[in-house]
């Protein structure tokens, strides 16, 4: 009897663990799989980011918010990108038809399975996403410099996985902070705070201390006049106290300022220091972040923008610039003995890759051995150098950048 009793208890035993194992399974099977919200992932696809599963990689992508937008062109991964909404507005993306940005069936018409917001809208528009076979994914802007990190990383695990577009997102962050961290550096020491601000418009708008860009005017070697303002509020009365001496300000802002009451007595406004600059730059987290720290650091202080050499002015000072032209404003007609022919970008490999990654080491910006590949090291030491050297930042070896480099007044690393 007690032997009975004894093999009943075991098989009890043993029908409670298989219940307990089975339980856990498929507590498990109804997580999310692949969360990379603490981290990397354990494989590309499935994925989960911010709660949404992405079960394989998007065949297109449609991006909703010109955030998003700026961040995908800074992980290089405009590719994917299949539709935008109007205010996307930057010029690499001008070839993508625009959408409603509630008209799912338009996004799921030209090949779009994901679409990135940067809020999440209700219910009910989620679900007719879904119907459309759009799949909605909110990814909020970042909200401190350790913060943007977190939005690269988010970005490249839903378009390119867990591993792979999650570290590539990483990396890429860091390497925005690098080259702005370079800045940094080189800019002279000054006893004297050189105030400034960014105003959105003259209404009482305007970049302040709580706002993310707002860390970008240290990095430049200026003090924000609105660091105690929040909300992007900048009211008349603080900004007339605090009479910045330089003003920064989107395109076609400046005429609004020298116009208006109160904002046209400002010192910066009638000394003729209001400088306009690409609206994106202090809006968005991609590639303008280094575009505005660059910008504002040689607009007040251009003995670190010397004229090139060719008869062209730098960054700094260069009319098509303080409306966001583009660095081929500094372009030579023809290109030095042994330079290589053609724009060189990340991805691009061969002998005039290695030519470029050679002649970036003789100058002090490659610290490892060229490997004739353009990969993310490569593309950094090109950002580098146009910093350093005046340029528009933009990782490409573009046909401006190549003469540059191989000509005699190439700036090295170390000059400064």
């Amino acid at each position: 009897m007690q032997k009975s009793n004894r093999s009943i208890i075991r098989r009890g035993i043993s029908l409670l663990c298989i219940l307990v194992l089975t339980a856990g399974m498929l507590l498990t099977g109804c997580g999310q799989a692949n969360d990379v919200t603490s981290g990397v992932g354990t494989t590309d696809f499935p994925v989960t980011v911010n709660e949404v599963t992405i079960q394989q990689k998007p065949e297109g992508v449609a991006v909703l918010s010109d955030n998003l937008a700026d961040v995908v062109l800074a992980l290089n991964y405009e590719a994917v990108l299949k539709a935008r909404t109007a205010d996307c507005t930057q010029s690499d993306l001008e070839v993508l038809p625009i959408v409603d940005p509630t008209d799912y069936g338009a996004m799921s018409g030209v090949g779009a399975t994901l679409a990135l917001v940067d809020e999440l809208p209700g219910e009910e528009e989620v679900s007719a996403a879904a119907s459309a076979g759009v799949t909605l994914l909110a990814i909020e802007p970042a909200k401190s410099r350790e913060d943007l990190e977190r939005l690269y990383s988010q970005v490249g695990a839903a378009l390119q996985g867990g591993v792979t577009g999650y570290e590539k997102g990483g990396k890429t962050a860091k390497n925005v902070f690098i080259t702005i961290d370079d800045v940094e550096r080189v800019i002279p020491s000054s006893d004297t705070p050189k105030v400034s601000c960014y105003l959105f418009d003259a209404q009482g708008h305007g970049v302040t201390g709580d706002m993310f860009h707002s860390i970008l005017f240290a990095s430049a070697g200026l003090t924000n006049a609105a660091t105690d303002c929040t909300g992007g509020n900048f009211p008349l009365d603080n900004l007339k106290l605090a009479d910045p001496s330089y003003i920064f300000c989107p395109t076609g802002v400046k005429a609004q300022l020298e116009a208006a009451e109160g904002y046209k007595d400002l010192t910066a406004v009638k000394e003729g220091r209001v400088y306009e600059m690409d609206p994106t730059w202090m809006t968005c987290q991609g590639r303008g972040l280094i575009q505005a720290v660059s910008f504002m650091a040689g607009t007040v202080f251009p003995e670190l923008l010397e004229d090139t050499g060719d008869g062209t002015q730098s960054t700094a000072s260069g009319d098509d610039t303080q409306s966001g032209g583009d660095s081929s404003s500094s372009a030579t007609s023809s290109l030095p003995e042994g330079a290589p022919s053609g724009e060189l970008k990340i991805g691009d490999q061969g002998d005039d890759v290695l030519r470029l990654q050679y002649r970036l080491q003789e100058l002090g910006y490659l610290f490892v051995p060229p490997t004739g590949l353009f990969a993310e090291g490569t593309e950094q030491c090109v950002k580098d150098f146009q910093l350093l050297n005046g340029m528009i930042v933009t990782g490409v070896a573009d046909e401006a950048t190549i003469a540059l480099l191989f000509s005699n007044e190439a700036v090295p690393r170390n000059a400064s």
